[in-house]
């Protein structure tokens, strides 16, 4: 496994989703962090690239993961919908 390189967030009010993999998208972190949380957990990791869904709150939290040196990606939901419906224990068999 190497360095995340990229990263998916998905935002809720309180707990915060992450998915993360390498350049060669090897799965490297899949873990929930809490919204008070976020900024220290995302602190820890070198400049990456990070989708958001766009919504409302995914304005505010670009801005503050853009200040710790990320590069930010807002989505349009059309888009994360295909992710939604994907079961990684089924795509495993």
């Amino acid at each position: 496994m190497g360095e995340v390189s990229t990263i998916g967030l998905d935002i809720a009010k309180s707990v915060f989703q992450v998915h993360g993999v390498d350049v060669d998208g090897a799965l490297v972190i899949r873990q929930r962090v809490t919204s008070a949380k976020v900024l220290e957990f995302f602190s820890t990791f070198p400049s990456c690239l990070v989708g958001i869904e766009a919504c409302p709150s995914a304005h505010h939290w670009s801005r503050k993961l853009q200040a710790l040196g990320h590069t930010v990606r807002l989505m349009p939901p059309s888009y994360v919908k295909a992710y939604l419906d994907w079961d990684p224990i089924r795509a495993e068999h």
